[in-house]
């Protein structure tokens, strides 16, 4: 059974796919049987995924408040992603906020830049003192 952390490097992984192009509902179920994300877990997976889509322009826009030299268009695909999935968390989820922004961080780590982890805690931190 997949763990939290795997269906958000899930929903990282296809909100980036979705940005190179690559992201029917087709491709979607694959990849999610793929990572062995099933039931419950799948639930949460595409609630997450779909949820962020749907709340785009709203997300962008509580991000791009926060940010100060860029825009969220203008940062990288992973960050942009792992930014969307925590603002999307702390809005419309009852997760702690807290675990929301070091699962942002973990996830920077594992699969931004080097300079990523500490750029998305700042966002996430600044957005969470705002909700």
């Amino acid at each position: 059974m997949a763990t939290r952390h795997q269906v958000r490097q899930a929903v990282v992984s296809l909100l980036y796919a979705r940005e190179m192009g690559s992201c029917s509902e087709e491709f979607v179920e694959e990849f999610l049987e793929e990572k062995k994300i099933r039931n419950d877990q799948r639930s949460l997976a595409l609630s997450l995924f779909h949820g962020i889509l749907e709340h785009e322009d709203e997300l962008d826009a509580l991000l791009n408040a926060r940010l100060k030299e860029w825009k969220i268009n203008e940062i990288g695909s992973i960050e942009r992603a792992v930014l969307r999935l925590g603002a999307y968390e702390m809005k419309f989820t009852p997760t702690d906020k807290a675990v929301i922004i070091n699962e942002g961080i973990e996830l920077g780590k594992e699969l931004g830049g080097d300079s990523a982890p500490k750029f998305i805690n700042g966002v996430l931190d600044a957005l969470k003192a705002d909700l």
